[in-house]
């Protein structure tokens, strides 16, 4: 059992579930993005609408997505630091079928132009889920350090990306694989025991029919 399971993350208040797991999935969106956001559209779902403004659940997001962490005391004045920093950003109910109570879906775009949709969840602890990848099921903790690749949906990829983790002697913790359809695009969702390289990633960032490589590290490294 995680020492986060049992007392709870060191985090700025008031709740691990509401707080501390929304300020982690916007900096987790952050991460993904690869850029500075400019616009994030957040829709909020179940009880993370019902009472997360009292929880500061919509602070805690945008504090995220200004790549705060948990613990950073600047968290509850996030909408002054997101004008400063020119991240405009607007709220909604939103209605998931099936999603964990505890949801956001943040529409993000970034300085370069790029768009990214995210649909992750709060489990409590501080702990998440992050559900899907621009409409792609991937279903990934974030525990781990985690590595997410984006390629296209044809043979072969597979093997070269696991045969340069191999290399590098880095044990493979879990693998999932994703698609949007048969020969799109693909997602391959790795959880490694220890930290990946950046040469690594440089390696799979140079690789033909790779779109894109995002590299989560675990909450330790963080």
């Amino acid at each position: 059992m995680n020492i986060f399971d049992i007392l709870g993350p060191i985090m700025v208040g008031p709740s691990s579930s509401h707080t501390a797991g929304a300020v982690r999935i916007g900096y987790i969106t952050r991460t993904l993005l690869g850029c500075r956001p400019v616009r994030a559209e957040i829709g909020l779902h179940g009880s993370f609408s019902a009472t997360g403004q009292g929880h500061g659940t919509d602070k805690a997001l945008i504090a995220g997505l200004l790549g705060m962490l948990p613990d950073d005391m600047r968290i509850p004045d996030s909408f002054q630091a997101a004008k400063e920093e020119g991240l405009d950003f607007s709220f909604y109910h939103a209605q998931i079928s099936g999603a964990h109570p505890n949801t956001a879906y943040l529409k993000v775009t970034g300085s370069t132009g790029k768009l990214l949709e995210v649909q992750a969840s709060s489990l409590g602890g501080g702990r998440i889920m992050l559900n899907k990848l621009d409409g792609i099921d991937v279903n990934c903790p974030c525990e781990n350090p985690t590595l997410i690749v984006r390629n296209q949906d044809k043979p072969g990829y597979v093997a070269q990306v696991t045969s340069l983790l191999t290399q590098y002697s880095v044990n493979i913790a879990t693998l999932n694989l994703h698609r949007e359809k048969k020969g799109g695009q693909a997602v391959m969702v790795i959880e490694s025991d220890q930290p990946v390289p950046s040469d690594i990633i440089r390696r799979l960032e140079a690789m033909d029919g790779i779109f894109k490589v995002t590299y989560l590290m675990s909450r330790e490294e963080a």
